[in-house]
């Protein structure tokens, strides 16, 4: 059970530090390991200027966590438009927002039992 935790420790790190690189904006993370019948154990959300901007997001996160973690997402939806990317890498699951897209969705609300840790830059 620590090997998990560590490895989504150090998951998270790699795909905060890439979002950071990147002047990803409003980034938090969403601790969901106390919920009940969650789909993963961690949401990282983050907005980008634009739908280049998402995409280029999204682009290096893949890229660091390939190098560092030696993971690939499970699954990636969202690419096409770059209104809404979604990575999966099961434990931790990235949403990349257009910023209208974000205030539409509002996934924090949704998730209000969370415990939310907004990262600053």
């Amino acid at each position: 059970m620590t090997k998990r935790s560590e490895s989504a420790d150090s998951l998270i790190a790699t795909i905060l530090k890439a979002i950071d690189e990147i002047k990803g904006v409003d980034v938090q993370l969403l601790d969901l390991r106390e919920i009940e019948n969650t789909v993963c154990d961690y949401f990282i959300i983050c907005s980008g200027t634009s739908n280049t901007h998402v995409n280029a997001i999204s682009g290096i996160i893949q890229k660091q966590v390939g190098k560092l973690a030696k993971e690939k997402p499970w699954h990636v939806e969202g690419e096409g438009n770059a209104e809404w990317v979604l990575l999966d890498y099961i434990n931790v699951v990235v949403h990349i927002f257009q910023k209208q897209t974000r205030e539409f969705y509002n996934i924090e609300s949704l998730w209000g039992d969370a415990k939310i840790t907004s990262i600053s830059s």
